[in-house]
């Protein structure tokens, strides 16, 4: 990045164990930081954390991926600063299938949270990075979304409708010198994967490091850990009536 400009991000699910990292990083950096998300006195805390980092600015803003209401005024709010700006979603919420499966009416949360919700907000902010023609949009996905499977296949199908959502808006975006990078990670070791037994066990640390190394290379799609691409790309391959008697 062109460290002579100022960098603004805004980072929804700001308060996330995956995002933390990474705002360690941008605060290193010196960039300016809105933290978007639900649970303002948290995120106060961490603003204060990354002004000691060297953060040039840390603003809370509230952000509800069921709550559109106020998408309007944070874009605004972003649109008035000078500079580059930059976005990155880390929202996301993952039942256990069994429970979706007992009340489906948990799917529209599971869709908002980790789909409608970003696509909406990121929707009302690209012409806002189009005029610009500069800035990055960063996406979590997961390998989830490369495939439905039987132990989560609403939250695959959440994740996989949010990576096309950002292959489109790559399309858009990168006509205008915007680059727009899907992060799919594997497991990573938070509180939502605490006393699991996961392959290939990555840590948020180094989540934030592949997305920074993405950035650096301008990447369109990576997966973290990296061994999680031909991972996929076996699983994907694999027939479905073989496919359909698997339990993975």
């Amino acid at each position: 990045m062109q460290s002579w400009i100022m960098q603004h991000w805004v980072v929804l699910g700001a308060g996330s164990e995956m995002a933390r990292p990474f705002l360690r990083r941008l605060a290193g950096e010196g960039a300016s930081l809105f933290l978007a998300g639900r649970n303002l006195a948290d995120l106060e805390t961490l603003a204060q954390d990354l002004r000691l980092r060297g953060a040039a600015a840390a603003e809370v803003v509230a952000f509800d991926a069921r709550d559109s209401a106020g998408y309007p005024a944070l874009v605004a709010r972003l649109a008035a600063c000078e500079g580059v700006l930059n976005a990155a979603s880390f929202v996301g919420a993952m039942p256990d299938q069994a429970a979706i499966d007992a009340d489906p009416g948990l799917i529209a949360g599971v869709i908002a949270d980790n789909f409608t919700g970003p696509a909406t907000f990121l929707s009302l902010l690209a012409p806002v990075l189009e005029a610009r023609g500069a800035g990055v949009v960063v996406g979590i996905g997961s390998v989830a979304g490369d495939r439905g499977r039987i132990g989560n296949y609403v939250y695959g199908a959440a994740k996989a409708g949010f990576a096309t959502y950002l292959s489109g808006l790559r399309n858009r975006l990168g006509r205008r010198g915007v680059q727009v990078m899907t992060v799919k990670p594997g497991p990573v070791a938070t509180r939502m994967t605490a006393g699991m037994t996961l392959p290939f066990m990555t840590t948020p640390e180094a989540v934030a490091e592949d997305i920074a190394q993405g950035i650096a290379k301008r990447r369109n799609v990576i997966y973290t850990a990296r061994i999680w691409g031909p991972v996929m790309r076996v699983i994907r391959a694999i027939p479905e009536p073989i496919f359909k008697k698997l339990s993975i």
